[in-house]
């Protein structure tokens, strides 16, 4: 598929290189892509990013992402299916810029013609690309209104290494809410471990 990710940090790039090491044909997008040429990977402006992709990821800093996207247009992302990763953080890493909502359903309420997905903010960007380097299996979590685009996203998933036995589909777009107040979470977990590349795994009763 062609894929283009908005935003040419860790996260972005990570999941590039995953991507295309799978056969994907990816584009990276920035707002200033002349500034981006050493990253061994190719970039594009955001509005060629996005009309080169059959499938978009927004890779960009949360507090950003809605007004970075209103900047493409909505004419432009209408009907592509968007993979946010996004999440909103302070600076400090303490806060959440959106407490009462999430970042996923801003930006499917801006664009509601633009089939929102959320997943893979709930762990850092080594392990979204391979998770078989954790010591055992865990989750990856889904949350969004189209059902298309989740069969979509969930087969990119499994492109990164991520079997279908490991995602969670938690349900609509407000479910998303759960992903990235995890953000709060991880950051407690990270300081306890010293270490930012872990994973959590729902566990349930055993089968009858």
């Amino acid at each position: 598929m062609r894929i283009g990710l908005l935003g040419t940090g860790n996260v972005g790039r990570a999941l590039a290189h995953g991507w295309r090491a799978a056969g994907h044909d990816v584009l990276l997008g920035s707002r200033r892509p002349a500034d981006r040429t050493d990253i061994g990977l190719p970039v594009a402006g955001l509005s060629e990013t996005a009309a080169h992709a059959e499938v978009l990821v927004n890779a960009t800093p949360g507090t950003v992402s809605v007004e970075l996207l209103r900047s493409i247009g909505a004419p432009a992302l209408a009907g592509t299916p968007l993979i946010d990763v996004g999440v909103g953080l302070s600076d400090d890493f303490t806060e959440l810029s959106h407490p009462n909502s999430s970042l996923a359903e801003q930006i499917q309420e801006a664009f509601p013609l633009t089939p929102v997905v959320k997943t893979l903010c709930t762990m850092d960007s080594t392990v979204m690309t391979a998770p078989d380097g954790l010591d055992g299996p865990s989750t990856v979590f889904l949350s969004g209104d189209d059902a298309d685009a989740k069969r979509t996203t969930g087969r990119l998933l499994t492109d990164l290494g991520w079997p279908p036995s490991s995602q969670l589909d938690m349900g609509g777009i407000t479910t998303s809410r759960g992903q990235e107040h995890f953000a709060l979470l991880f950051m407690g977990i990270a300081g306890g471990l010293g270490a930012h590349t872990f994973n959590i795994k729902v566990v349930t009763l055993p089968s009858a």
